[in-house]
Formats: C-alpha cells, sequence, structure tokens
C-alpha cells in the first residue's frame, strides 16, 4: 500500500490534520502524482469551515491547486473535483484523474506555477476576456498587495497599459513598482477618488467591494470597465448609480468557479505560457511546510501575506 503525508479535514470548522494516508490503486483514468508545491487561497478556508462544498465527503485532503511529477514530467494539478468532492494536493503524493493535470511549459518555475489555477487564470481571465486591456488603458488594480492583485498588475503593464496599485500595507509599495505600477495608493475608499485622480482610469479591477465599489466607479472616465471578483471588504455597498448610467459604465463581473473544468483547463494553459514567455509574473509572498497548513490559514484571516502562499508538499528527507 503506497503511502503519503496529507492535511485532512476531518471536521468543518476545525484545524487540519497532518497524518499519514493509504493513496487508494489508481483507477485506469487516474494517475500517482509526486507533489511539489499547492497553492493556498481564500476559498480552501471556505471548505474547512464548510461554507464552500459545504456537502463534500469527509474525511478528505484539501488544496484544489498545485505542481508535481508524473514519470520525471513537471504538471500542474487542478480541476475535475480536486480538493472539492475527492481529495486535494496538499499532500507528499496524491491520485488525481488524469485530466486534472497540464504539462508545464519548459522553464517555467513550479512554485510559481502552483498558484496559477486560481489566481493566475482570474487574472488572466478579468484582464484579457472580460476587461480586455489593451496599451491605451489607464489601469487601477485594487487591492493590488493580493495574490491575484499582483499578477494583474504585473500582466497589464507588460500589455504596455498605465497602471497604478491600491493596497493597504505600506510595505507592498516597493514590490508593486517592481511589477510595473506607476505609482501606489492606500488609505479608505473616501480616499480613493482624490488619489487617483490624476489617473483618471479607463478600467479598475476590484477584489473589494464594501464601499470601494462605489469609489472605484466615481473615479471610472465616460465608458470606463470595472471589474469585480472579490468582496474581501465587504459584500454590500452603496453604489452611485447616476455615475453609471450617465457616463455609460460597464461592471463586468467574474465568477470563474462557475466555469466547466474544460473552460478553466484551457485558460489555466494559456496563462501558464504566459507566464513562462514573460507576460506575467507572480509574486510568492511566503512558502510554509505542509505541517503548518494551519498557520497558513491564520496568516489568510489576518491578511498578513503579501502575494501568493504557498505550501511546500514536497516529503521531508528522514532525521538524520
Amino acid at each position: 500500500m503506497v503511502k503519503a503525508v496529507a492535511a485532512r479535514l476531518v471536521d468543518h470548522g476545525k484545524p487540519l490534520a497532518v497524518t499519514e494516508v493509504d493513496l487508494p490503486e489508481p483507477r485506469p483514468d487516474e494517475v500517482v502524482v509526486d507533489m511539489l508545491y499547492g497553492g493556498v487561497n481564500p476559498v480552501d478556508r471556505y471548505r474547512a469551515a464548510g461554507s464552500v462544498d459545504g456537502t463534500s465527503p469527509l474525511p478528505r485532503t484539501l488544496g484544489a491547486e498545485g505542481t508535481g511529477t508524473v514519470d520525471g514530467r513537471l504538471v500542474a494539478v487542478f480541476g475535475h473535483g480536486v480538493g472539492t468532492t475527492r481529495d486535494g494536493v496538499w499532500a507528499t503524493r496524491v491520485v488525481v484523474p488524469r485530466s486534472a493535470l497540464i504539462e508545464l511549459p519548459d522553464g517555467i518555475d513550479p512554485r510559481q506555477a502552483a498558484v496559477m489555477g486560481v489566481a493566475g487564470v482570474t487574472a488572466w481571465r478579468t484582464v484579457a476576456e472580460l476587461a480586455q486591456v489593451t496599451p491605451s488603458d489607464r489601469v487601477l488594480v485594487m487591492g493590488a498587495g493580493g495574490g491575484v492583485g499582483s499578477i494583474i498588475v504585473s500582466l497589464v503593464h507588460r500589455i504596455g497599459a498605465t497602471v497604478w496599485a491600491q493596497a493597504s500595507a505600506p510595505s507592498d509599495a516597493d514590490r508593486l513598482r517592481a511589477l510595473g505600477a506607476s505609482e501606489v495608493v492606500g488609505g479608505t475608499a473616501d480616499d480613493l477618488a482624490a488619489q487617483v485622480r490624476g489617473l483618471r482610469p479607463t478600467v479598475v479591477f476590484d477584489p473589494l467591494g464594501g464601499g470601494f465599489t462605489g469609489a472605484a466607479i466615481a473615479s471610472l472616465v465616460p465608458r470606463g470597465r470595472l471589474v469585480i471578483f472579490g468582496t474581501s471588504a465587504g459584500p454590500t455597498g452603496t453604489v452611485p448609480l447616476q455615475d453609471i448610467y450617465r457616463s455609460g459604465l460597464k461592471i463586468l463581473g467574474y465568477g470563474g468557479l462557475r466555469d466547466s473544468d474544460q473552460v478553466l483547463g484551457a485558460a489555466l494553459a494559456t496563462s501558464l505560457n504566459a507566464l513562462a514567455s514573460g507576460k506575467l509574473a507572480v509574486a510568492i509572498g511566503q512558502t510554509l511546510p505542509l505541517a503548518q497548513v494551519n498557520e497558513a490559514f491564520e496568516l489568510l484571516a489576518a491578511q498578513k501575506v503579501s502575494g501568493k502562499l504557498v505550501l511546500d508538499l514536497r516529503r521531508p528527507p528522514p532525521a538524520g
């Protein structure tokens, strides 16, 4: 029997148990992957709490995206029920459907590739498909210190558009400028309109919600586009309706979890190629060993991570 060390969700709302498990025998349409790295996302916390996928079987291994090796080949693992309706990737070794694998392009960093299934796909699709950013755009990225926002900053900069970043932590400023932000602003929602008056944004990316959404709408020029992909600052807020219709604004929502595995898999392959070719960059904020998976959740809850949070899933060498 093949064994692995895995982060197991035993009861909703309880810490994950990092323990040894027996792997099932792979079926003809499955494969064993030796895992390297796994991405950690807010939705993983929601799954652990039971507010997302609360009816999925327990106990199970969490983790919906990661990278590993199969027969010496580097692969990304994502979708097809991994980490939701079946065991996920937060383990030293996993059994997954072959359809959940995408071979990594040459020269790609597997630690960066491990976060592309969620953050990378979200960044690529919101910029390229929804907003359709061009070099003539002036773009404001709110919540730019986060995993998706920082990737959007890099992608918009490489397209050739002007990009400003909004981030709550002053420590994020240098990193965001290195990714391509011309200016970095902070402050509250009430401060936003005055701070970005010099930009006159044609596009705003909003993962915050709350009062920030109304402020973003007020800052947009006529015919501008607002892309909403999260509500970390609050799920409700007041918006200036007259600004929307008088200025002919477009409000676009991204809900990637509703799309099919085929759509998301194609987007992941495209975004991985973009990472390999330098069209976007991934900022890894912190990497923790698998044994510290509950500490990773605490960092997310306290919003103490800049960039992406990654788990190192490689089996540690034996002591001595």
